[in-house]
């Protein structure tokens, strides 16, 4: 096909990657781990782990793992926040030899129940802050080993000791939770876990590029979220592809171990796992936020040290340029500061500008590319509007609804393929059917026009998909649930525009019961749906657009005035 959009990349910025340079992510990783292990990986809290650390301790928990005779290829649920810990137990499932299933922290039980069960998880590495959510489900699930890990884990001795008794007792962060023990299944401290591991030995991993390395879990087409497979040569790639892009940017530094790439986002989130290996990859370390939500703490943090690169939101981006003291911050060093997982808006990509010097530099993608299909150059002086140009590696086409490549400048489906696209879906032949053209092109879903400099901007949406603050939310998941609070007849969900999240859930019920309220809806989806799912918007109608087979018609409640 043309590749018309290389004569638009920034000089010395390669056309394509070459994953094969590496026999797996752990053989990235591992390189990484000994040629930078006196550098610093990470900072918490004022609390720093080297690589060498990094080192260590994933070997100890990978061969503590293995000692539990999981088959190759397992899968081992991550449930953690922005901490250290993270890292190492991400690290200690792919050196082991097993698949990283990553799991929000802040899922309600249903859905936890659901994602463990479709992915066949056999242990989880969780923070006891949501052990309380394992409990509720564990009994139906084929989990044989908990890992439970505290929030001072890692955190030196003395400090961490403390910080996990504050979080317990002071704060009161860990709801009370008991995981019974039954035949079986084992329920160890991570301390005790990298302890033992210690003294065991690490075995290679029988793994390749081919191998799974990921099972990313988003939406499907149905609402059930769906386990994306990324094999070891999708992340390998997607982290050359980042390394190649952000060069332009991020080499003006020189010494990339002075490199700070700041991790707000969460860890477990497609976008900023990216960071997390683009970190490793170039021997930079990471500035762990475990709650951006404190913006007067994160501030704080930024205040501390000088940062490169901050990858964030739209709404993220926002909430720091209201924050009194933001402005106060040094932003002499800021190289990248990378926008995506929503649309980006030029109001606040304007003021952004003003304010640091640094111009957002929109990029788009999914989780089922690994983060990454497009993105606008990194010496780019403004706001562009678009998602940028391919990179490297990755082919673009604008498609009908049969699959056809339409002329530069038309509408259509945007569909990608490159070596960071999945495979497919974990166990989901008719969505894998569904999900790609004949000429192995990934559908996203997402209407877009191409110019003739190879730069593409988002019209429409193909499919229903919500997206809030970053986070796909498909409808029918939402109506699957909200039919099921008592005095509901029927539901649609659709998302609005709104200024703070990009967009916002909108449910409309017809009511069994005239009793029903607004709040006793939104109890029941605070039980149910984790924070980003719950609507924020709920209008009761006597009836709802429908087609003449009985569909309900979102696109029309979407289109009313």
């Amino acid at each position: 096909m043309d590749k018309h959009w290389l004569k638009s990349y920034p000089p010395g910025v390669p056309h394509t990657v070459n994953p094969e340079a590496f026999r797996s992510l752990n053989h990235l990783l591992e390189n990484a781990f000994k040629s930078n292990a006196k550098r610093p990986f990470s900072v918490c809290m004022d609390r720093w782990m080297t690589y060498g650390e990094l080192d260590d301790l994933s070997t100890a928990l990978g061969a503590w793992l293995q000692n539990k005779g999981l088959a190759p290829g397992a899968r081992v649920a991550l449930m953690m926040p922005n901490l250290p810990q993270f890292a190492v137990s991400m690290a200690a499932i792919l050196r082991a030899g097993y698949t990283c299933v990553n799991v929000n922290p802040l899922y309600t039980a249903r859905e936890l129940e659901h994602q463990l069960k479709d992915s066949g998880a056999e242990a989880i590495i969780i923070l006891e802050n949501f052990a309380h959510t394992l409990e509720e489900v564990i009994d139906r699930t084929q989990l044989k080993h908990v890992v439970l890990a505290s929030m001072g884990d890692l955190m030196g001795f003395w400090y961490g000791a403390w910080l996990s008794f504050a979080v317990r007792h002071l704060a009161k962060m860990v709801p009370a939770y008991r995981l019974t023990l039954v035949p079986g299944r084992s329920v160890t401290t991570l301390n005790r876990c990298l302890a033992e591991g210690a003294k065991m030995a690490l075995k290679p991993a029988a793994v390749n590029l081919d191998s799974m390395a990921f099972l990313q879990y988003t939406g499907g087409t149905t609402g059930l979220s769906k386990g994306a497979v990324l094999t070891h040569r999708n992340i390998v790639a997607a982290v050359l592809q980042s390394e190649a892009w952000f060069a332009p940017a991020l080499g003006r530094i020189g010494d990339p171990s002075k490199l700070n790439l700041i991790a707000a986002l969460p860890l477990y989130h497609i976008f900023a796992l990216n960071l997390c290996m683009l970190t490793i990859r170039l021997g930079a370390h990471l500035t762990l936020i475990p709650n951006p939500r404190d913006f007067t703490k994160f501030v704080e943090v930024l205040k501390k040290r000088p940062f490169h690169m901050l990858p964030a939101v739209n709404t993220l981006f926002n909430a720091l340029l209201q924050h009194p003291q933001f402005k106060t911050l040094d932003f002499s060093n800021l190289c990248v500061s990378q926008a995506g997982g929503m649309a980006a808006s030029e109001g606040t990509a304007k003021h952004w500008l003003e304010t640091t010097g640094c111009p957002m530099v929109e990029g788009w993608g999914m989780s089922e590319t690994c983060a990454m299909g497009t993105n606008n150059p990194v010496d780019t002086p403004k706001f562009s509007g678009t998602i940028g140009l391919p990179l490297p590696g990755i082919d673009i086409a604008i498609k009908d609804e049969s699959g056809n490549s339409l002329p530069i400048g038309s509408s259509g489906e945007i569909c990608i393929r490159g070596p960071n696209v999945m495979p497919g879906y974990y166990q989901q032949p008719q969505e894998n059917a569904n999900a790609f053209t004949s000429d192995g092109f990934l559908r996203t879903g997402d209407v877009g026009i191409m110019d003739d400099r190879g730069y593409t901007r988002i019209v429409d949406r193909i499919k229903d998909m919500i997206l809030v603050s970053g986070f796909n939310v498909f409808p029918s998941e939402l109506e699957n649930v909200i039919s099921l609070c008592e005095g509901v007849l029927e539901c649609a969900a659709i998302g609005i525009p709104d200024a703070k999240q990009g967009e916002a859930i909108k449910v409309f019920i017809v009511r069994s019961s005239p009793t029903l309220s607004e709040s006793d809806v939104l109890r029941y989806c605070e039980a149910n749906l984790t924070g980003y799912k719950r609507p924020k918007h709920i209008e009761f109608r006597d009836e709802l657009p429908k087609s003449n087979v009985g569909k309900i018609l979102r696109r029309q409640l979407r289109t009313e005035k």
